[in-house]
């Protein structure tokens, strides 16, 4: 339920393949695959970044995500069950 008012107010692209339910990652390394070979065969400069993760949660401050949720306009109810996921909880490796 959660998932599907999120949604609503802050749609992904459709190219999103993290932190989702999809089968599609393979999808987009076919696509790499498809511009590596014709980048090869056309003897054309080509230029891959892949974006390290790691710290992702730990970049954006709880509060300014809270905030954005209210401008989406997404639920009071649904913005304090996000706020309560937030409260006590942290990340470690293990």
């Amino acid at each position: 339920i959660l998932t599907a008012r999120l949604r609503r107010a802050c749609p992904i692209n459709s190219r999103q393949r993290g932190f989702i339910t999809s089968p599609h990652c393979s999808e987009n390394l076919k696509l790499l695959q498809v511009l590596i070979k014709h980048a090869k065969k056309d003897h054309k400069m080509l230029g891959v970044v892949f974006v390290n993760l790691a710290n992702a949660f730990n970049s954006i401050h709880h509060q300014h995500i809270l905030q954005v949720l209210q401008q989406k306009g997404v639920d009071g109810h649904i913005i304090n069950i996000v706020k309560d996921l937030y409260s006590n909880s942290g990340t470690w490796l293990a």
